[in-house]
């Protein structure tokens, strides 16, 4: 059975730092691009970073790029997101995903094969 688990959550203060891991399990994730969608109430799902399967490409959403960076150990099947300088609006259920396809991650957003049940990431002002 293929999972993704999320770990790293919790409560910060704004200007706080939170290292969010996901842990995938039940087969090889080497072929897989990853990354992490976010999903604050009330809001639609967003995508936030992803990584390609060699590590050596990755991609951030706007609001994110000089705050998060996003990482992945292929040899331990995990990603991790380093997320600094964390703001209110940063508040959300952070979801783990992956998929042969980068595309799904960073344009489509749509069709993804694999999903974590999400952390919950609070930033409080």
């Amino acid at each position: 059975q293929v999972q993704l688990v999320e770990s790293g959550g919790g409560l910060v203060q704004a200007g706080g730092s939170l290292r969010l891991s996901c842990a995938a399990s039940g087969r090889t994730f080497s072929g897989y691009a990853m990354g992490w969608f976010r999903q604050a109430p009330g809001k639609e799902r967003e995508f936030v970073a992803a990584i390609n399967w060699s590590g050596l490409s990755t991609s951030y959403r706007d609001s994110v790029k000089g705050r998060f960076t996003i990482s992945r150990d292929s040899a331990k099947n995990t990603v991790s997101l380093q997320m600094n300088s964390l703001t209110p609006e940063d508040t959300a259920v952070y979801y783990c995903a992956a998929d042969t396809d980068v595309r799904k991650l960073v344009v489509v957003h749509t069709g993804v094969r694999y999903w974590g049940k999400g952390t919950l990431v609070t930033v409080s002002s």
